[in-house]
Parts: structure tokens; C-alpha cells; sequence
């Protein structure tokens, strides 16, 4: 497959049948397999997929799309956690639905071009209000998620690092890819909801 071109994309688990039809269209008849835990596809033409399940979950049953769609369905009890340093985002969730959440903004000032003892001091404040945007992030996750048995996250790295390091959230199953995000708004979070819901997609064209 000279000229190959991969790609990675999240596909809405209610949407998934449609995207498989439209592949095929698209590269010709489609044959399916399953393999280390996911669903992939082969077509005429030698474009491939590999769609992978949410939560981290490997996939067993058959080579279907349908079956395919109904193990991937999100669990009873999750939560998910955006950390970056201007913001937070947790919800509780009860499938697709959110029982519990709380956004909250904090300001950690951006870089300075100052220098010397001026730019030492900056250095100092701004790591100050990040972590005091972390303990923010720590504190309404342990009340809101401590208990969920799975935990999806996204963010900063960096951040999401530091608020799970609370030992209140150690015990906490992080699964699903991580989530990459602006700082977080109840939008973000919503959405961030639907992505981590999804399945994720490795597509290579021929």
C-alpha cells in the first residue's frame, strides 16, 4: 500500500453501522475480523480499520458490527476528569448520563518574557495558582468520582497527574484513552462525555 495515509478518529457507537456501510462504499466490498480485542475491517481496494472498544474493554464476540456496538454500550458507573491549568472539569455518570458534575475556572497566569529576580517571582506565582487550581480539581473529584469504579480522563497531562496523585484518588481505574482538551467549560465536558463514549477508530487508506 504505497502512499498509505493512517488516521485516527472517534466514531459515536450509534453511528458506527453507518460508518462501516460508507468505508465500504467508499473502498469496496469489506471483509471483517476480529483481533487483539477489536473489530477490523479489510477492504477491496486495501484500506483498513481497526475499531477499538471505549473503557478500554477488548472485544470477544463475533465479527459483527451489530454485537460489536452492543459491547461497547458505557457502563453503569463511571466518571470522568479534565484537569488543565486553567480549569476543571468532573462529572459522576450513570451510562451516558451525568448525575453529578462540577466545572470550575481558575486564572494561572500565562509565561513572561521578564527576567531575573522579577521573572523568579512570576515562576513562583504561577506555580502557586496552579496548584491551587489542582487541590480545586482534587477536592470536588474526590467528592464526585472517588467511589466510580472507572475514570476516564483528559486535559494536561501534567495536571491530570497531579490531581489524581490526592490519595483519595488513587484507587481510581483509569481507563479509555486519554482525552485531549481545551481548559474546561460545561461544553468541553459534554462533549468530552460523547468521546470517551466513542469508538476509536485507526483508518488507513490505500
Amino acid at each position: 500500500m504505497n502512499g498509505a495515509s493512517t488516521s485516527e478518529v472517534l466514531v459515536p457507537l450509534d453511528r458506527l453501522t453507518r460508518w462501516v456501510e460508507n468505508f465500504g462504499a467508499r473502498h469496496g466490498s469489506t471483509s471483517l475480523a476480529v483481533s487483539d480485542g477489536a473489530l477490523g475491517g479489510s477492504a477491496e481496494d486495501g484500506s483498513t480499520f481497526v475499531a477499538s472498544l471505549p473503557f478500554s474493554r477488548a472485544y470477544a464476540g463475533p465479527a459483527a458490527v451489530a454485537e460489536f456496538v452492543d459491547a461497547g454500550a458505557a457502563p453503569e458507573d463511571w466518571g470522568i476528569l479534565l484537569v488543565r491549568k486553567g480549569g476543571f472539569a468532573v462529572a459522576r455518570l450513570h451510562g451516558s448520563a451525568m448525575t453529578e458534575s462540577k466545572v470550575g475556572q481558575r486564572h494561572v497566569q500565562g509565561r513572561t518574557k521578564a527576567g531575573g529576580q522579577s521573572q523568579q517571582r512570576f515562576a513562583r506565582r504561577r506555580d502557586n495558582q496552579a496548584r491551587a487550581a489542582y487541590e480545586a480539581a482534587a477536592e470536588h473529584a474526590a467528592r464526585i468520582v472517588s467511589a466510580a469504579p472507572l475514570l476516564v480522563v483528559g486535559g494536561d497531562a501534567v495536571a491530570v497527574e497531579a490531581v489524581l496523585a490526592d490519595a483519595r484518588l488513587r484507587r481510581a481505574e483509569v481507563v479509555g484513552g486519554f482525552l485531549t482538551v481545551p481548559d474546561p467549560r460545561r461544553a468541553v465536558l459534554e462533549q468530552a462525555v460523547l468521546d470517551a463514549c466513542s469508538v476509536r477508530m485507526s483508518v488507513t487508506n490505500a
